[in-house]
């Protein structure tokens, strides 16, 4: 039982540090200076999404059901507390939460969907840039450096906590 214990102790330990690195990578500036996306409560949602994507698809592909769990477990909540520092009452957490989960799972959806960089950008171009005529460079761009970050991460091993997205550049496509 304590062996257990230690166990999940450890992964929790890992989940908490895959998060944060996905956290701060989603929080650099270039997504929103470089790259085009809008400086909102939705652009760094999106962006958030697309890092948790590529973490999670990839703990999946490695069968971390549970790791992948906890990764998510950690990121509802973060959510949570981004709603409540915004001033979100409990009265209308779950309706927001909902709709928080809707979108957070139909990004993966889509995301996983894209057999390759144009996919993914078309998907992108849906999803965080709203559509925009106008963003479609930008949404190919952010598609090759998602792509170039996926191969990294197949490269971490993330079942210990590594996480590694790589350099981060904008690259016109």
């Amino acid at each position: 039982m304590l062996n257990a214990l230690r166990q999940r102790a450890e992964q929790r330990r890992i989940a908490d540090a895959l998060l944060a690195g996905l956290t701060s990578r989603a929080r650099a500036p270039a997504f929103f200076e470089a790259f085009g996306v809008a400086d909102t409560i939705d652009g760094r949602f999106d962006i958030l999404v697309l890092h948790a994507w590529l973490v999670l698809d990839r703990l999946v592909e490695r069968s971390a059901q549970k790791l992948s769990q906890m990764l998510v477990d950690g990121l509802f909540v973060q959510f949570d507390e981004a709603l409540r520092q915004q001033g979100a009452g409990d009265m209308g957490m779950t309706r927001r939460m909902t709709k928080m989960a809707d979108a957070f799972y139909g990004r993966l959806k889509a995301y996983r969907a894209a057999a390759n960089s144009e996919e993914l950008a078309a998907a992108l171009l849906r999803n965080v840039y709203r559509g925009a005529a106008d963003r479609i460079e930008q949404a190919d761009a952010l598609a090759i450096y998602a792509m170039a970050a996926r191969e990294r991460i197949a490269r971490a091993d993330l079942a210990a906590g590594e996480l590694v997205f790589g350099p981060l550049k904008v690259i016109r496509s």
